[in-house]
């Protein structure tokens, strides 16, 4: 998610050290500790304006949520949302996400959300897509054994190139949505992006695939 530089975004984090992590990879394997208890954690990688994390912190008070974005301002806004939720078992990582083995260890993460990411729709930049198989190989290391990927798009060129990337790469689709708002999915917790595709009338896809 692109959006204009925000005044002041960088201050607003740094004024809120108990929510926003700037340097993830000191934490990496004592993520638990940060928390202070042993729930499991649920990272999602490009958080947007943090509308899902904050939303699924709320339903899941059981759960510790990470959100992660690279820029200042998308995480500034996510931030105010987190704030205005009240949500205890959430926070927001500065960061690059292309090479999470810098900030979790082995099997730390138990689940991994991917939502509405950056299509990338040119073939040479096939490498940069979020489901590609290098991508893959770095969830599989953070992510318990069967562990699994959450993720949900409104792009059908890249939820057909992510079905055939995970189902290459050996995992298994436990299940696919190709119509998520027209299913009887219940529970769905939506993006900023999300909110105006379904109010476009636009098909979401979603799938959730797992490690074997």
């Amino acid at each position: 998610m692109r959006v204009r530089k925000r005044k002041g975004a960088e201050e607003h984090l740094k004024n809120h050290p108990q929510l926003v992590v700037f340097q993830p990879e000191k934490f990496k394997g004592r993520w638990r500790e940060l928390f202070g208890n042993d729930r499991p954690i649920h990272i999602e990688i490009g958080t947007g304006k943090g509308a899902f994390i904050s939303g699924m912190a709320l339903k899941n008070p059981e759960i510790n949520y990470i959100g992660i974005d690279m820029q200042v301002s998308v995480l500034s806004y996510a931030l105010d949302k987190v704030l205005a939720s009240q949500a205890e078992n959430v926070r927001l990582l500065l960061a690059d996400g292309s090479d999470l083995r810098h900030f979790f260890a082995a099997e730390e993460v138990d689940l991994l959300y991917l939502n509405f990411s950056d299509p990338w729709p040119k073939t040479k930049h096939e490498k940069r897509r979020l489901t590609y198989k290098t991508f893959l190989g770095t969830y599989q290391h953070i992510l318990p054994e069967k562990g699994e990927i959450h993720f949900k798009t409104d792009n059908r060129s890249l939820f057909e190139y992510s079905l055939v990337s995970f189902s290459q790469y050996g995992m298994l689709l436990n299940k696919v949505w190709l119509d998520l708002h027209a299913s009887d999915f219940t529970g769905n917790v939506m993006t900023e992006y999300e909110e105006k595709f379904a109010e476009k009338g636009q098909v979401i896809y979603r799938v959730e695939a797992q490690f074997r």
